[in-house]
């Protein structure tokens, strides 16, 4: 994605003259380049952090107005720059299981009394179906790769100068080449939400320590800069400055071993999100719509207005945000009252407090019902399809049957019933086709249940916070 100057520090349809972009200091260049920095509370925090935000949208964007819209590139599909093509859809589809069960599997309560067991964030799958989202912080504005994932509450980057980084496509973000970088003192509220020691005594900094379940890690200064976002939307580039993030200057961990993304933009609940942070100008509202890895095209992140939906078959189900038991990350959760397969409804009997009872997440690949539940649900497909189920050659999906045979066999039609909410899946969101075999893509957990992102493609799903609900609409995504 290349940001022209035009768009990138325009203000109000001036464009700034090329000398604007290097003059020093800071303060001077924010007064005559018109660098869009009041509005904080003093500490270059955006004014009302955390509870609710004004709106500081710059250049074209008029977010508030009138939302933005942004690709989200799946990992496989080709136009990621990561796109292997001498990797098998079988091979993909076994990293995506056991991704989603490592995943999973932070939620089983065995793992709940283990000591030092508490963690910032749940990984994102970073397996063949996690999905990218580009954007630019700085300025100059420089560009950014990261993982979209609605099961993380900060947004970081790796930064210059690193000490311990993975290897990544772009150049490294470097802070001292902005204008508009700064870093967050220790006092600040969102400093305070998210370190876990006393501030340092030396300098007046906010050192943060952010953790994922697999180990992975970032590690750095939280700081606040101007993001661009080059919205695909009727909004034009979107620019947002203060916004906080965290600048790893030591990263690690297999989330990223193969070189992959900058890092991981947060759409979680929690206060340092994106989502959190831009809550006015969005109107606490964002949708996507996901697209398979075989498409040609990008899949759409909106936010605001944008993000809407309108027409026929919506349906909608009431939203809770929970923690976990051993993370601090803010999940969004649904009620799932029953699943129906061939139009016997099955009842979820599992009761959780406080409501909800299954995660809906963009970074989780695969679907997880709790063991009782699942056990009828892959009984009632088996009678239905009428064949002996095969084990999975390497062992990792549940139920699976010969792959010739099941290309004989009927639909098999598959509704999660949410409260409100009706959801029938498609052919896609259902079965996967490997090497011999073809296998359910739902797993049985003895944790939390999930509505994974393979359940989500060719879905409109809208977030809206402020309602607390969630809506779901069938839809050609490449359309969307």
């Amino acid at each position: 994605m290349t940001i022209a100057s035009e768009s990138a520090f325009s203000t109000g349809g001036r464009l700034m003259s090329s000398h604007c972009s290097r003059l020093y200091p800071k303060t001077l260049e924010a007064l005559i380049c018109g660098v869009r920095v009041q509005g904080g509370d003093g500490d270059g925090v955006r004014r009302g952090w955390g509870d609710s935000p004004s709106p500081h949208s710059q250049g074209t964007g008029q977010a508030k107005m009138a939302g933005f819209s942004v690709d989200l590139i799946h990992r496989d599909s080709k136009l990621s720059p990561f796109y292997n093509p001498s990797s098998t859809r079988s091979e993909r589809a076994r990293d995506d299981a056991l991704r989603s069960i490592a995943r999973a599997n932070r939620f089983n309560p065995s793992n709940f009394n283990e000591p030092n067991n508490i963690v910032s964030g749940v990984n994102p799958d970073g397996g063949t179906r996690t999905y990218f989202m580009k954007f630019a912080i700085g300025t100059p504005p420089v560009e950014i790769f990261a993982i979209a994932d609605t099961g993380s509450d900060l947004i970081w980057s790796q930064c210059k100068p690193c000490n311990q980084c993975f290897t990544q496509i772009l150049p490294l973000f470097d802070p001292s080449n902005s204008v508009t970088y700064k870093n967050l003192p220790c006092h600040t509220k969102p400093c305070q939400s998210l370190i876990l020691t006393p501030c340092p005594t030396q300098k007046d900094e906010c050192p943060y320590y952010y953790s994922y379940n697999d180990r992975s890690y970032t590690k750095g200064l939280l700081a606040t800069d101007t993001f661009t976002f080059d919205s695909t939307g009727r909004s034009g580039v979107a620019s947002f400055p203060e916004i906080v993030f965290g600048c790893g200057y030591d990263n690690g961990g297999t989330l990223f071993s193969t070189g992959q993304a900058s890092g991981i933009v947060g759409l979680a609940a929690g206060q340092l999100s994106l989502v959190s942070q831009l809550s006015t100008e969005i109107e606490k509202k964002f949708s996507y719509c996901l697209l398979p890895d075989t498409a040609t095209s990008a899949s759409k992140l909106r936010f605001g207005a944008d993000s809407v939906l309108s027409g026929e078959g919506i349906v909608s189900t009431p939203l809770t945000l929970k923690q976990t038991i051993n993370t601090s990350a803010l999940f969004y959760y649904l009620n799932l009252e029953a699943v129906s397969v061939g139009g016997m409804r099955i009842k979820n009997t599992l009761v959780a407090p406080n409501g909800g009872n299954i995660i809906i997440d963009s970074g989780t690949t695969l679907n997880f019902l709790n063991i009782p539940l699942y056990n009828e649900v892959a009984a009632v497909i088996t009678e239905i399809i009428n064949l002996n189920p095969v084990q999975d050659p390497r062992g990792v999906y549940s139920l699976c049957f010969d792959k010739i045979s099941f290309r004989m066999v009927p639909e098999v039609n598959i509704v999660y019933h949410f409260t409100g909410a009706d959801v029938a899946w498609k052919p896609l969101n259902t079965f996967i086709e490997l090497d011999v075999v073809t296998c359910l893509m739902i797993l049985p957990t003895q944790g939390v249940n999930f509505y994974g992102n393979v359940a989500q493609v060719n879905f409109q799903v809208e977030y809206d916070l402020t309602r607390m609900m969630l809506s779901f609409a069938a839809a050609d995504c490449s359309q969307h």
